[in-house]
């Protein structure tokens, strides 16, 4: 079985090299039937939108496959309990944003706003847990702006480069 890869550099001790080095065999397999139940083989019980979202909290690695086809349905799930939580309480997205995205759906451009947004929820959670580690928070704020600008910066040259096949030119 080939180790399941990160394409995230790793830090040592964390989760993230935990799950780089995790063999295949070791993500929970969930069937999904044409009743639309979810089956949790590794507990041999059905489990509900709420215990794949549990799974996702805890970071247990896990795949959901239809269970006639074997077609893998992880995504979907996901989408569904990102719209069931975005129904309760303070939602992520409002519906601009929504209308945004879906618009970019068959644009030139959408798999560089899917990296896009990778590459934002990535340095979000590791700002995060920078934020939540260091004995002196407010001294990270300005190093977290001049990250974000400077990936911003590699992003915008990526995306000009893609539509253009250039990138710009750097004022000095």
């Amino acid at each position: 079985m080939q180790p399941v890869r990160s394409p995230r550099p790793l830090i040592n001790g964390s989760e993230e090299e935990r799950l780089y080095f995790m063999d295949e065999t070791q993500i929970r397999i969930i069937k999904k039937y044409a009743n639309r139940r979810l089956y949790d083989t590794e507990q041999s019980a059905y489990i509900t939108l709420d215990g794949v979202r549990d799974l996702v909290m805890n970071r247990i690695p896990f795949q959901v496959v239809d269970n006639r086809t074997g077609a893998d349905l992880t995504r979907l799930i996901l989408l569904q309990i990102i719209s069931e939580q975005e129904d309760k309480g303070h939602p992520v997205f409002d519906s601009d944003a929504l209308q945004m995205i879906i618009r970019f759906y068959g644009d030139t451009l959408q798999e560089a706003l899917g990296e896009w947004m990778k590459q934002s929820l990535d340095s979000f959670m590791a700002q995060k847990n920078i934020f939540q580690n260091a004995p002196d928070p407010l001294s990270l704020i300005n190093e977290m702006g001049r990250r974000n600008l400077e990936m911003w910066h590699s992003l915008h040259g990526s995306l000009f480069s893609l539509t253009l096949g250039s990138t710009p030119k750097k004022k000095e």
